[in-house]
């Protein structure tokens, strides 16, 4: 059997050293990564079989990683945080967040091989990746939603979620899941006609989720309004979902009006996605993550313009339809990254007239390939007025961002000409090549 992969994240050379000598004399693969970018561009590519993970280091928190893994469905591995000087309010945000346990330097001996130990007995037992509600983004209507769903999760009512049909209701649902508690997502509803009693006592202490009851038939329909009524005696949490107007439904009849008032006690809209589109960029990386995970897909990085393109696209399909086009993406591009032409091949396959498609995306996305630029007289490029950069991620990266941009940019504007690309951007031109490369934008001369 293979030896386990740690990943060790300290700041401090010594420190990480002398982990590093430790482990391996236990048999166990152990990489080093200096502060927590190392550490971020490991996790994207990889998943190591425990963390270990200081919690001050210079370029970004140990605490701000751990809830970036969580965010973008990545802390799918036992992460041990470690601090010379940690608090207890530390440890216990850190364990809120998912680490699973704090160590305190210096580390003894055997203190630091007995929880490496308890770890990785963990991690077999953890899931890999999956979107939660937490992947759905940080935008002020998202954020008001999960306020809302930890208001009412200390009621055991019903709960109906209402909204587009692959919103991500269900997202929602396993918020209010606890964990090491039964899970059932009722799919043969004619089990509701049968046996609603026998569904609470197999899901007792724990979630039912039903979704589109506007499918079910009247008598179904009954069958639920019994398991909803009696859901309290079993500690059962009962949630319902729907893209139909049950009023309307009960209006003509189709719905039962006794259903329709227990559920409508409390209803929470889940908000399509187009009304926070802002979050696209984060949900691309997730899904892509989970993607890496669950299907052991390599793991395809969308440059800026890719991420502006579906930002800007329309998505009548909601969160689904988004699921579908990364993952077409992922398997169907061929360059080293995802790009806007990409987009534009997946969005509108379907589309017979390339022009009308085209017309969909950002303006940008009409620019011909760079060959066909160079057979044309170079000219200069409108002054942008707007920089598309993700302002809510640590600042290095934002500035990383914000250099690619610049670069490429300027690159256009004197056709790749290393010469005037130094004396417009004030650099020696060896700290120009130097720079290019670490931003992983490709020299053409």
């Amino acid at each position: 059997m293979a030896s386990k992969h740690i990943l060790v994240v300290d700041d401090e050379i010594g420190i990480r050293e002398l982990l590093r000598d430790i482990l391996q004399d236990e048999g166990y693969q152990v990489q080093l990564a200096e502060n927590a970018a190392a550490a971020r561009a490991i996790r994207q590519h990889e998943r190591p079989d425990a963390v270990l993970l200081d919690i001050w280091m210079p370029d970004c928190d140990g605490i701000t990683l751990l809830k970036e893994w969580a965010s973008n469905s990545l802390l799918t591995m036992p992460v041990v945080m470690m601090s010379g000087h940690g608090t207890i309010d530390t440890a216990v945000e850190a364990t809120r967040i998912g680490a699973f346990d704090f160590l305190e330097k210096p580390i003894a001996f055997q203190k630091l091989l007995k929880t490496v130990e308890a770890a990785l007995k963990h991690g077999e037992l953890l899931p890999k990746s999956e979107m939660n509600l937490t992947s759905l983004g940080k935008s002020p209507i998202v954020t008001a939603l999960k306020e809302r769903l930890d208001k009412v999760s200390a009621h055991f009512s019903p709960i109906l979620l209402i909204g587009n049909k692959g919103c991500g209701a269900e997202l929602c649902a396993r918020y209010l899941h606890q964990a090491q508690t039964p899970w059932l997502h009722l799919t043969e509803f004619n089990q509701l006609a049968h046996a609603p009693l026998e569904i609470l006592e197999a899901t007792r202490d724990g979630v039912i989720y039903i979704s589109e009851v506007a499918e079910l038939s009247k008598i179904e329909q009954k069958g639920l309004l019994l398991l909803l009524t009696k859901a309290e005696k079993y500690n059962v949490r009962a949630i319902c979902s729907t893209s139909e107007n049950l009023p309307k439904l009960q209006a003509e009849g189709v719905f039962d009006h006794n259903l329709l008032q227990l559920l409508s006690a409390i209803s929470l809209r889940v908000p399509a996605l187009n009304e926070h589109k802002e979050d696209i960029p984060d949900l691309v990386t997730s899904i892509a993550n989970v993607q890496q995970e669950l299907a052991g897909v390599e793991y395809r990085e969308f440059d800026i313009a890719a991420l502006n393109g579906l930002r800007n696209a329309d998505w009548p399909g909601d969160l689904a339809q988004l699921d579908t086009a990364i993952r077409n993406l992922i398997q169907t591009s061929l360059g080293d990254k995802i790009t806007l032409e990409d987009v534009k091949r997946v969005l509108y396959q379907f589309e017979n007239d390339f022009q009308t498609a085209a017309e969909k995306l950002p303006t940008d996305a009409m620019q011909p390939p760079d060959d066909q630029q160079a057979s044309q007289p170079p000219q200069p490029l409108a002054q942008p007025t707007e920089f598309e950069v993700n302002l809510d991620q640590p600042l290095r990266e934002a500035r990383d961002d914000f250099e690619r941009l610049y670069f490429r940019y300027q690159m256009k504007n004197v056709t790749n000409n290393m010469s005037r690309l130094a004396e417009t951007a004030g650099l020696e031109r060896t700290h120009l090549y130097r720079k290019l490369k670490q931003l992983g934008i490709k020299i053409k001369e």
